[in-house]
């Protein structure tokens, strides 16, 4: 798998066939200080691979970090939590499910009330002169971010500008971040089982693609 590093604030990666496990938070979900404080101790650290690690390896790490970084952040009391309402959680999610099969393959899923997480597999490589990955996000979140200010009667951002993300290596790395995104809503205290929480593919699972016979 061929990977190609990119870098704003935060470090991502782009892989030909590459499976992403990505985070998108609402704007103001991160303390200001704590999400630049991420992104710029990740952006400094990607720079500088230790004796040992080839910079590929070392960006995939930090990649990895910043994720987790935010993560915590998110878990502790985020300062935003628009998606708590079920029309937004039920739009975010509509969105999502539109597009498997048409720009990617959805793989997993979950709509937080402050944030969300999916993992998908883009149909193409290249989506205009921008990497699959960068694209779809795009196109989600431009979508979403409209269709949820209209229901709130509101301007300006609803999305952060950049969203956490990382390679799925292998069956046995993708199994574990299904797993991961469908038991946030239980790690959070939202409910007790995967399936019961409505906004995730463990209640509602994307459709099967239909296969060419």
């Amino acid at each position: 798998m061929h990977g190609l590093f990119r870098r704003r604030n935060l470090p991502h990666i782009d892989a030909t066939g590459g499976t992403y496990f990505v985070t998108f938070c609402l704007a103001g979900s991160l303390p200001a200080s704590g999400a630049l404080a991420i992104a710029s101790r990740w952006r400094q650290r990607s720079l500088h691979p230790p004796p040992g690690h080839s910079p590929h390896q070392w960006r995939a790490q930090c990649a990895s970090a910043a994720f987790a970084a935010a993560e915590r952040l998110l878990d502790a009391s985020p300062a935003v939590h628009w998606l708590a309402d079920r029309r937004l959680a039920e739009s975010v999610q509509e969105s999502l499910l539109y597009r498997h099969g048409r720009s990617y393959v959805l793989l997993a899923y979950v709509v937080m009330p402050s944030h969300c997480h999916i993992a998908f597999t883009p149909l193409a490589d290249e989506m205009g002169n921008r990497p699959a990955r960068e694209a779809i996000l795009h196109s989600l979140k431009r979508h979403t971010a409209h269709r949820c200010n209209r229901v709130l009667g509101r301007r300006g951002a609803f999305w952060q500008p950049e969203s956490f993300d990382r390679l799925v290596r292998g069956p046995a790395g993708l199994s574990r971040v299904v797993e991961y995104i469908e038991r946030n809503p239980v790690k959070a205290g939202l409910c007790a089982s995967p399936e019961a929480w409505e906004f995730s593919s463990a209640h509602t699972p994307p459709p099967p693609l239909e296969t060419a016979g």
